[in-house]
């Protein structure tokens, strides 16, 4: 299997290209070896959506793998797609403020600027794989994040965002790595594997590598 890329022992590998060198039958075998317990929408996601999501577009899913014991073992991945937000003025500090309008346009109608923005959709590891330790949250989100910079390098932006269940162990994490929390998203009614009736949206503006 060919790797689009590979950081401190990590081979990044689009979904898309893994398809067509292996075939989707093998593919999605390869897909229901991924556990997460802590989210059972990251796993429902990867076994069931990926593909045909990644087929229409709707979404990109990046798989990340690592060797363990002389094996190629597929230890986390991340999704990503391209989303509009709508941010409050009075969400953001002055100082995150003053850069997000550079990117977006201000509704009058809505009181709000509308900024165009990567979405890190899902972002999840693999628990087969937690007593080895072969990939941190911390890693896994740079890494994300380190791919959305890619593609601004090419189409420009500077702000990505994710969306997360309203409890502290996720908003400590993300707030950890740089996100800060801008609003709330009520749950649409397919969203059945997620827990209460939103989700809390997290924002970050990537400074220049």
């Amino acid at each position: 299997m060919e790797s689009n890329h590979t950081i401190k022992g990590y081979a990044i590998v689009n979904l898309d290209d893994m398809i067509m060198e292996l075939g989707e039958d093998m593919v999605k075998h390869i897909l229901l070896s991924f556990y997460c317990p802590l989210s059972k929408d990251v796993e429902i996601f990867l076994h069931t959506k990926a593909i045909e999501f990644s087929k229409h577009s709707i979404a990109k899913t990046h798989l990340i793998f690592c060797s363990y014991k002389s094996k190629m073992e597929l230890i986390a991945y991340f999704s990503l797609a391209n989303k509009s937000i709508h941010l409050g003025p009075e969400a953001l500090s002055k100082n995150l403020r003053k850069k997000i309008v550079k990117f977006g346009r201000y509704n009058s109608s809505i009181k709000k600027y509308i900024v165009t923005a990567p979405l890190i959709g899902q972002l999840g590891k693999n628990f087969n794989f937690k007593e080895q330790k072969l990939i941190t949250g911390d890693e896994l989100l740079k890494i994300a994040c380190d791919k959305i910079q890619e593609m601004q390098s090419i189409v420009g932006g500077r702000i990505v965002y994710l969306e997360c269940e309203d409890k502290p162990f996720l908003k400590q994490f993300y707030s950890e790595n740089g996100f800060v929390e801008f609003g709330k998203r009520k749950l649409d009614r397919d969203e059945t594997d997620i827990s209460g009736e939103y989700l809390i949206q997290m924002l970050k503006y990537l400074h220049k590598t």
